[in-house]
């Protein structure tokens, strides 16, 4: 599946028993060997504890585990509905970062509350002495670079560049995305603001590099620039692969995300 060009491997892990080690999954995730994606996401039964209908578990392609994916959240709520593993129009998923409300609309869309961001820079995790800010530095090769950071469930940084087509999205991304100010890595995001109701916006995603969306990377850009007074508060965000509406009231506020999600084909594979 994709949610903008962004791909997927879903695997339901209800009604057979998956056990991937991080080997695997970077086999599957070849585009040439295997079957190839950005992450591969997988729907398990929730625990018998827990309010929610299912488990949302999310894998990068180089095999690590992550804790949140707003695209896939899409693909993951279309996944239930084509699978008919449930009908239920609004639909409940624990994740490691918590849960998820993933909502069927109108035009076949699908809407997830992304949950209320984190801007401390302890719980992003940013490696930093500075206080909380809507603005942290850091030095390159000679050059500072100006970055806003956030967390989705997931650490971002983002930059506002004046031309989205020249941004050093596979340069300073990489070297971003695993620079020790971010202890845990993070997705960086080049974001230009046409207006203040539209911006467009390219992510080098931690364990995955450039991909054609990200859907917590366009929550995190659009939070970023509501928080700087460039932005409004629903957001058109242009992505190499579609278009997203990111809509955030402000603080301690949830961050709602619709856009479509797209199955590509269905298939098996022996590992």
């Amino acid at each position: 599946m994709h949610g903008l060009g962004n791909d997927f491997v879903v695997i339901d892990a209800i009604n057979q028993t998956i056990n991937l080690n991080p080997k695997q999954i970077r086999f599957l995730a070849d585009r040439h060997f295997g079957i190839g994606f950005d992450q591969l996401l997988l729907v398990e039964t929730s625990h018998p504890d827990s309010s929610a209908d299912f488990k949302y578990r999310i894998f990068n392609a180089d095999g690590s585990e992550v804790s949140q994916c707003g695209n896939g959240a899409r693909c993951f709520a279309h996944f239930i509905r084509r699978q008919k593993l449930s009908l239920k129009d609004d639909i409940l998923v624990d994740t490691h970062a918590g849960q998820l409300l993933l909502s069927f609309s109108q035009n076949d869309l699908i809407s997830v509350n992304m949950g209320i961001p984190k801007h401390d820079p302890a719980h992003i995790p940013l490696a930093t002495s500075s206080p909380q800010s809507s603005q942290y530095s850091v030095t390159i090769d000679t050059i500072e670079w100006s970055f806003s950071a956030v967390s989705i469930g997931n650490p971002h940084a983002v930059i506002v560049i004046d031309d989205i087509k020249t941004a050093p999205v596979n340069t300073l991304g990489k070297i971003l995305e695993s620079h020790p100010v971010f202890p845990e890595r993070a997705n960086i995001g080049f974001m230009q603001i046409i207006k203040p109701n539209h911006i467009k916006l390219r992510v080098f995603e931690r364990g995955s590099g450039e991909t054609l969306a990200c859907g917590s990377g366009a929550c995190a850009a659009v939070i970023c620039g509501i928080e700087r007074d460039m932005l409004e508060k629903e957001v058109r965000v242009e992505l190499p692969g579609g278009e997203l509406k990111i809509h955030w009231q402000g603080r301690n506020t949830p961050v709602f995300m619709t856009g479509s999600a797209t199955p590509v084909f269905n298939g098996t594979i022996s590992l």
